[in-house]
């Protein structure tokens, strides 16, 4: 009798699931946009735009959080928008999928109506790697504003973060590999990949890549100021001392310490 293949769980992973999992936590970077935006305008925000959207789980989450937010997701892969057009969206109730539009364009070309939020998030604006193209983004974005509208965006670095190197967290059901693979010093062009490990020993290799320029904190809030944006804000992540781990509170910084890595947010008003 011919034995059945066992699959494997790799082989029945969804990667866009993986992703939204282990990179995004989209409730916490909602509540930072929200009461920033609060914060700084004295109003909720209403309209939002997530560019580089890919499944559009942010703009999600920013019209669940109110009956009259309304938000756009940009994005050029037309696989990824379709799967969170079935699976993101289509979670949603009836009236928020009517507040919520994917759209499959060119961030440096997208027209819509003038909004108060733009979102480019999980590094996503570093695939620009040219001080050119990226101011050219920067300004694109800033005429897309309503007059008092921000721009959010985040960024990483530390001392590690030019270095070839493997990071691995667990989760309950798979392990998150974040592989820095190559960088040139030269260019600061780097390759990363997403991999996922399974309990039964299986493997999702490769099941993103990306690669761009690692940006400097001073390169980018420059091109920000010469976009026209009138303030630029660093936002730093703060560390629990017990876990040695980020802890998830990102708060205003001029001067902070040299760590291995870090994140932070960064928010540029028009």
């Amino acid at each position: 009798m011919a034995q059945t293949k066992k699959i494997k769980m790799a082989d029945t992973a969804d990667r866009h699931v993986l992703y939204q999992q282990s990179v995004q936590c989209v409730e916490v970077e909602i509540d930072f946009v929200d009461e920033i935006y609060t914060e700084l305008r004295g109003k909720d925000g209403k309209l939002l735009r997530e560019d580089f959207c890919g499944t559009g789980n942010t703009a999600c989450e920013w019209v669940r959080r109110r009956k009259d937010n309304c938000a756009y997701g940009v994005d050029l892969d037309t696989e990824v928008l379709d799967w969170g057009r079935k699976n993101n969206i289509g979670g949603l109730d009836e009236k928020a999928k009517d507040r919520i539009e994917l759209i499959k364009a060119n961030v440096l070309e997208v027209k819509t109506e003038p909004v108060d939020i733009v979102l480019a998030m999980n590094f996503s604006y570093w695939l620009f790697m040219d001080r050119k193209t990226m101011k050219q983004y920067f300004e694109s974005v800033r005429n897309s504003l309503v007059e008092d509208g921000i721009f959010f965006l985040d960024a990483f670095g530390g001392y590690e973060a030019p270095k070839v190197l493997k990071e691995k967290t667990k989760h309950d059901d798979f392990t998150y590999i974040w592989h820095q693979a190559e960088f040139n010093p030269i260019d600061h062009k780097m390759t990363c990949y997403l991999h996922f490990k399974f309990p039964d020993g299986s493997k999702l290799k490769k099941a993103f890549t990306y690669t761009w320029r690692l940006w400097s904190l001073p390169e980018i809030r420059e091109l920000l100021v010469e976009a026209g944006f009138s303030k630029v804000t660093i936002h730093m992540q703060g560390y629990d001392e017990e876990t040695g781990e980020g802890s998830g509170v990102f708060e205003p910084a001029e001067v902070t310490s040299p760590e291995a890595g870090w994140i932070c947010y960064i928010v540029a008003e028009k």
